[in-house]
């Protein structure tokens, strides 16, 4: 009996040349609609589905292979006599080869459609057949990917297709349906934010050298039906990233954004100087330029300023030692003065929304340097991290703060306000426990990491002394969590810090208001916690 091969194909990528073989080796070529005209064009003899099925397409072609000629000639067994008798009764034909690459509703779903337009890109005939056929995979090949198409050529020629290389290729049909189906639940449950089953829609983008270390192996898979900050990125010149530099760069990314990229034009201040709290992702702040150095995933360094120069020698003077072999990202494009600063270390990375010409010829005599293009701010509403056996996920840190409760006597200068603000935002990117030292809108000293909160604290007022040292010490210290003791406040008031933020919530919370009353110093709770593990 002649073999017979269905093929339906939205990308006709490499399909006329495997086409072209089958025909040639005595196929016979089952085609629909926009496909079967493509094969034609290409010479080829081509029975319409419509001959098979003995019913003509219909529901604006929503019907086409949904028959049982179709999928009895799938997942006959050909070992099977009542299988084959089945089929002989039927008047059905074996089907023995499946190509089918699905409608694209990865990139539509992302084209910004209506739910009617969108849900029209839904394939329901492509992913039945792949699935029929990959099924019965002993008996018919299943093909969805083109780059299989020359092995599958090759097989043949060669007189058999191995069995493993068989379920190889049904594996990938399941791989691609389960992805496909993944993609149109997300799309139809936007509104869900913890669905019954957790369904992601991920596409290897690349194999990675290595892991977090030498001896592990990793990859990286991005969203396949919406765009992400990290996968919207080009680089523009260097090595290969590596898994260490994905995570730093999806975190300084991050972190440089929370303060806004230019276009932004939220404020924390009235005309009245009273504080406008807004429950938004946005940061209550009118964006400035800011540049954020990060290393081994926390940053060493973060600044507001007027200018990239001024904001770039801010971020450095936080702590010149860490910077090294770090990564730096900037929120406004790359002028040439800053290229050239940054050319003087060894980086990793560089990181910014685009990139004055100069400023790139700059860092590309740096041919291991990697210099990324960042054109969209991170959007995910979602985080999660793998555990053994299981997915945590959790809404975004985006809320700054619950409210501004000056607990203490002493209020907080004017002068102080947009730095606590300031070191709000930058210590909620930092590992906990974490405590930040602010001056001028620059952390001059940060400690994270550490197992309690007085080790943090007193790791950032020594990186905050050696940088104020010889002027006015730093006035604002910003805390991740509560703080259980007075000891941070003690510890604070000795290092000249006359206003400090922290969330508050602690049963020990008036021990620290009295130590603040005690030594001048202002306090305000914030209600809102940022702890970062």
């Amino acid at each position: 009996m002649k073999q017979r091969a269905l093929i339906s194909v939205y990308d006709k990528t490499g399909v006329a040349e495997l086409a072209a073989f089958l025909s040639s080796a005595g196929w016979e070529l089952v085609s629909t609609g926009g496909t079967a005209k493509y094969l034609q064009e290409q010479g080829l003899a081509i029975t319409d589905v419509s001959a098979i099925t003995g019913f003509p397409e219909c529901l604006d072609g929503r019907v086409k292979t949904l028959h049982p000629a179709i999928h009895a000639g799938l997942l006959a067994r050909r070992d099977v006599a009542s299988h084959v008798k089945t089929l002989a009764a039927q008047g059905f034909s074996p089907i023995d080869l499946v190509c089918v690459n699905l409608y694209p509703f990865f990139d539509k779903v992302q084209a910004g459609l209506s739910l009617e337009e969108t849900v029209e890109f839904i394939d329901i005939g492509g992913p039945s057949m792949l699935r029929s056929a990959a099924k019965n995979y002993r008996d018919v090949l299943a093909l969805t990917d083109p780059a299989d198409y020359a092995a599958v050529i090759a097989a043949l020629k060669a007189g058999a297709v191995a069995m493993e290389f068989r379920k190889r290729l049904a594996g990938k049909v399941f791989n691609l349906t389960s992805a496909y189906d993944a993609a149109i639940s997300r799309y139809l449950l936007n509104d869900d934010e913890y669905p019954a089953y957790w369904a992601m829609s991920l596409k290897k983008a690349q194999s990675l050298r290595y892991g977090e270390n030498g001896h592990q192996s990793a990859a990286l898979y991005v969203n396949a039906d919406s765009k992400g900050a990290l996968s919207s990125m080009t680089q523009l010149n260097g090595k290969e990233l590596s898994y260490n530099n994905i995570r730093d760069l999806d975190l300084a990314w991050k972190a440089v954004c929370a303060f806004g990229l230019a276009a932004d034009e939220t404020a924390p201040l009235g005309e009245d100087g009273v504080l406008r709290l807004v429950e938004t992702p946005l940061p209550p702040w009118k964006a400035s330029v800011c540049c954020v150095a990060v290393k081994h995933n926390t940053p060493c360094g973060i600044a507001l300023a007027d200018s990239l120069p001024a904001a770039y020698a801010k971020t450095y003077a936080c702590d010149p030692v860490s910077i090294f072999g770090g990564i730096v990202a900037c929120n406004v494009a790359l002028d040439p003065e800053t290229a050239a600063k940054l050319a003087e270390l060894f980086l990793e990375i560089i990181v910014a929304p685009d990139f004055d010409a100069e400023a790139l010829a700059i860092l590309r005599k740096k041919k291991n340097l990697r210099v990324m293009k960042a054109p969209f701010a991170p959007k995910n509403q979602l985080e999660c991290i793998a555990v053994d056996g299981g997915l945590l996920t959790q809404e975004t840190d985006r809320r700054l703060l619950e409210k501004w409760d000056i607990v203490t006597k002493v209020q907080p200068e004017a002068r102080d306000i947009a730095d606590l603000l300031f070191g709000i935002r930058a210590v909620s990117y930092v590992k906990s426990n974490a405590i930040v030292v602010v001056k001028d809108q620059a952390t001059v000293g940060i400690g994270g990491g550490e197992t309690n909160r007085i080790s943090a604290a007193e790791l950032a007022f020594q990186r905050s002394a050696t940088l104020t040292s010889g002027a006015e010490p730093a006035r604002v210290l910003a805390s991740d969590a509560f703080f259980p003791f007075p000891d941070v406040v003690e510890a604070a008031a000795a290092a000249g810090i006359k206003a400090i933020i922290q969330p508050g919530g602690s049963l020990n919370d008036k021990l620290s208001i009295e130590a603040c009353d005690k030594r001048g110093i202002a306090m305000v709770f914030t209600g809102t916690r940022h702890f970062k593990h």
